[in-house]
């Protein structure tokens, strides 16, 4: 069996992302602080609630910046993959996270709007463009990488809710303020809270099909098979499992059914077109094959092992 793989452009700042982690959980932890004793003090349940989900982010912040470090651990005989899963896992606890928090104000806002009480409008409004403020600048330290990495965006999404919780806080504070409108509050409650249970869903969903093994949505097994099979010297390509190990490495590994009885070096130079056709045409990175020649096993696409 052989195994090669192609290794992508590595983050040319590798420490970056840290330090941007570091800045958002300090500027996090003043906001949330802000936040509750002005929500306290106000009688905002929409302050408390966007208070409350500051504090997860701290927590998910604090999550990210711990997967982020473990993730640049080196390999070893007893993690042969390392820690490249840790800001996977983080991505999947956080985005868990956003759905708990969002459940609870939903809970939370259905009582407030039975029973509405009245709010210092003043405070609100003022806390909710301080939140606006240090939430809008820790959304642009994150933004750039919330492209290329999962974990970064389950930070960034919480970061970018929480800036447009603040701004929903704000508005709500001007129509309390000038309309005496107290059950815009719960309202907006509400409102932030299924933005939320939307963005952590769709984010829990990605990275548990990530953690789970499933192949990437993007790839397609009878596609990759024909692009293989145009190799000349393969017959049959089958038993394939793809994965993704984080969000730069994807894996496949499959048996390989050749026409003639190939000797070692014929199989390395079919090997390097493989790899080479895989990652031009599917991003496919590490690529492990185990060569055959007239052997008697099963040649489904997906054997169980």
């Amino acid at each position: 069996m052989s195994h090669n793989h192609a290794h992508s452009n590595s983050h040319s700042h590798p420490d970056l992302k840290g330090r941007k982690l570091l800045l958002s959980i300090f500027l996090n932890i003043g906001i949330t602080v802000a936040q509750a004793i002005g929500g306290l003090v106000s009688g905002s349940l929409s302050l408390l609630s966007d208070a409350l989900h500051n504090f997860s982010d701290v927590l998910s912040l604090v999550v990210s910046y711990i997967a982020d470090r473990y993730s640049k651990k080196d390999a070893s005989v007893t993690k042969t993959f390392g820690y490249k899963r840790a800001e996977i896992l983080a991505a999947f606890v956080n985005s868990a996270t956003l759905i708990i928090v969002a459940v609870y104000l939903i809970y939370e806002a259905i009582f407030r709007f039975m029973d509405p009480q009245p709010i210092k409008s003043g405070l609100v409004i003022w806390l909710a463009i301080l939140g606006i403020v240090f939430n809008g600048f820790s959304v642009l330290l994150l933004f750039k990488e919330s492209k290329t990495n999962m974990n970064m965006r389950s930070a960034y999404l919480h970061l970018f809710s929480d800036m447009a919780a603040s701004i929903a806080v704000l508005l709500g504070g001007v129509l309390m303020l000038y309309f005496e409108w107290y059950w815009v509050d719960s309202i907006l409650t509400v409102l932030i809270a299924l933005y939320l249970l939307v963005m952590g869903y769709d984010l829990i969903k990605s990275s548990f099909k990530v953690l789970m093994l499933f192949t990437p949505d993007d790839l397609n097994l009878e596609e990759i098979i024909e692009t293989v099979c145009e190799i000349s010297e393969v017959k049959n390509m089958h038993h394939i499992h793809i994965w993704q190990l984080n969000e730069q490495e994807t894996h496949l590994e499959a048996h390989l059914d050749f026409h003639e009885n190939v000797s070692l070096s014929e199989f390395d130079a079919v090997l390097t077109k493989v790899e080479e056709v895989l990652f031009k045409n599917f991003g496919i990175n590490h690529v492990t094959i185990q060569p055959e020649h007239q052997k008697d096993d099963p040649k489904d696409i997906i054997v169980q092992d």
